[in-house]
């Protein structure tokens, strides 16, 4: 067996497992097309019937009579019943295993890992959700429909010709290798397009998405030429792969019907043969020319679908693929309602897959329970990276990360990330209202007067008392009904809510103004008694009253201490003291 063929064949085997819950679909399916077949079989008998009754010398009675046409009604309401049945049934099925294709996906995206998303664009990852499902349903639905229904009234109609005349049957299937030959060769050709398209379509979609997020910056900087002309490039590209598979389509299709034609038209100069004229009566030679000719309909079908099929199966192979992807390692057993909240690093360094240089280089540092440490450094230093690996977002190289004297690899991750709230500079709010945003995942179902509470905390009923829809108030998409500051605040208010032992804020005041800020910081020092708590800040002045101050610099701790203790050292930290403070006078 080939590898082409042991692929197919793995990947038609991981199909049925969806198929499989479905089967009284099938089943039903498969019934509806046997009825459709064997109508469509029984015209052939039909006509041999009819012209042995027409050139019989017997009489015909009026019963006989009546009874042609109505066998003749019987059969046309049989095959459509049959096709009804078999086409219906086959669409439920096709439909309820792209339901179950689409979600297993999103299930399986939602686990992975950050390095994977960092690896692949998103354009390609909504592709494989939107388009490759797509295509499956086309194999799973119509092309397999198709390939039953005509392939099982080939079956039927060839049955009939070897009742007829065994030996004229198997002249005319004498073709048959040779359409399998141009089968296979066309089918590798229309995988490999697939595949094409189906990149090509994951790059339309990625620029389609940063159009529409990029519109204020596409416009400010009169990039629109340069936008729509990457996407027409994309497009482009693949309208090209798009052509190139209809055209092995459109090639094969009448090829394999022009050896189906010259095997038909060898087998009626054979049976025209004075031996042949001894064997089979007139009646049975027409009924068996009329049967051969209605096997064209089913070949062509079939061989058109072909390409149907083919996308499928590259289709379900990329889906198998992300499917295949190793999601977050969750091996921990240690599950606890709430910690104390002691952080410790050990000789953490760490680099990002494909990156030279190490992002963080043996960094050890101890947040005792209650502690507010702040990071802070250049960009580039390794603040952010040192607190993603905090909730397990990526994973350490070497050293670990300890909360209450267990590593963090011994929770178990959804334990691990309750005990941890999060505020980051980008802000993420999802086409929903606000009370919704804030009371989202774990937190919904929490009470009004605890999300009020927190949204009071966190300033932001002061702007949701003048909403005309208030707390129901559709922020819309990545909340953009709404200001950077509102925003923020929400991002604030729902880290208020979750009320953490261990806090990370990364930059969570950079979106506000002076006045908004002074408040939010008031509410975050009442947020931060008893609780550990992790501060990324560019602005020095909102860390001055920290617990620590840690001074990271390629990736390096460099200075550790209080605000006084760092300006006293005039060191790094009383560099970019100085450097801000003159910012903040000359503005």
């Amino acid at each position: 067996m080939s590898a082409d063929s042991a692929s197919n064949l793995a990947l038609y085997r991981r199909l049925l497992r969806y198929v499989g819950p479905q089967w009284p679909a099938f089943v039903l399916a498969i019934f509806g097309f046997i009825l459709y077949s064997i109508a469509n079989s029984g015209f052939g008998a039909l006509v041999t019937y009819i012209l042995n009754a027409v050139q019989s010398n017997v009489a015909m009675t009026d019963a006989r009579r009546l009874m042609l046409p109505a066998i003749v009604i019987l059969v046309v309401v049989v095959r459509g019943i049959g096709g009804l049945i078999g086409s219906f049934f086959m669409a439920q099925l096709a439909f309820r295993v792209v339901h179950r294709l689409r979600t297993d996906v999103l299930q399986r995206l939602l686990r992975l890992p950050l390095p994977f998303y960092d690896r692949n664009n998103s354009g390609h990852l909504i592709s494989s959700v939107t388009f490759n499902v797509a295509q499956v349903s086309g194999a799973v639905s119509d092309a397999l429909a198709v390939s039953i229904r005509e392939g099982l009234t080939i079956v039927g109609l060839v049955s009939w010709l070897l009742w007829l005349n065994w030996r004229l049957t198997l002249t005319f299937i004498v073709v048959t290798p040779l359409i399998s030959l141009v089968v296979f060769y066309a089918s590798r050709h229309l995988r490999r397009y697939s595949q094409r398209i189906q990149n090509s379509m994951g790059d339309v979609t990625q620029i389609l998405n940063e159009t529409l997020k990029g519109l204020r910056v596409i416009r400010t900087f009169g990039a629109e030429r340069q936008q729509g002309q990457r996407f027409t490039d994309a497009s482009q590209l693949n309208m090209q792969q798009n052509l190139k598979l209809s055209l092995t389509a459109a090639v094969s299709a009448p090829i394999i019907q022009s050896l189906v034609g010259c095997s038909f038209a060898f087998l009626l100069w054979l049976a025209l043969a004075p031996q042949y004229q001894t064997t089979i009566t007139p009646e049975e030679f027409v009924g068996f020319l009329v049967t051969a000719g209605m096997l064209f309909k089913p070949v062509q079908q079939t061989s058109k679908v072909n390409a149907d099929i083919q996308k499928g199966l590259a289709a379900a192979a990329s889906i198998f693929a992300l499917l295949d992807e190793k999601g977050e390692d969750d091996t921990g057993s240690l599950s606890v309602e709430r910690v104390q909240g002691k952080v410790e690093y050990r000789h953490v360094s760490f680099d990002y897959r494909g990156s030279s240089e190490p992002v963080l280089q043996d960094v050890s540092l101890v947040c005792e329970p209650g502690q507010t440490i702040a990071i802070v450094g250049h960009s580039g230093s390794g603040k952010s990276t040192l607190v993603n690996l905090l909730p397990r977002f990526y994973e350490v190289r070497t050293g670990d990360i300890l909360i209450d004297g267990h590593s963090i690899r011994d929770y178990r991750l959804a334990s691990l990330r309750h005990q941890i709230a999060l505020v980051s500079q980008q802000v993420v709010l999802f086409n929903g209202s606000i009370r919704d945003n804030v009371a989202y995942g774990e937190l919904a179902g929490t009470s009004e007067a605890a999300l009020i509470e927190a949204l009071e905390h966190a300033h932001a009923m002061e702007f949701i008392r003048e909403l005309p829809d208030g707390l129901n108030t559709i922020v819309g998409d990545d909340g953009l009904l709404l200001s950077g500051g509102q925003r923020q605040r929400l991002s604030i208010a729902r880290a208020l809510l979750k009320n953490a032992p261990v806090l990370i804020l990364d930059e969570a005041t950079s979106a506000l103004d002076s006045a908004s800020e002074r408040h939010i910081q008031d509410a975050l020092q009442r947020l931060m008694q008893g609780r550990t708590t992790l501060v990324i800040a560019h602005r020095l002045s909102t860390i001055e009253a920290a617990d620590r101050i840690v001074v990271m610099d390629k990736g390096n701790i460099v200075e550790s201490g209080t605000h006084q203790t760092l300006l006293a050292q005039n060191g790094t930290y009383a560099s970019l003291h100085r450097m801000q403070f003159a910012e903040v006078v000359s503005e």
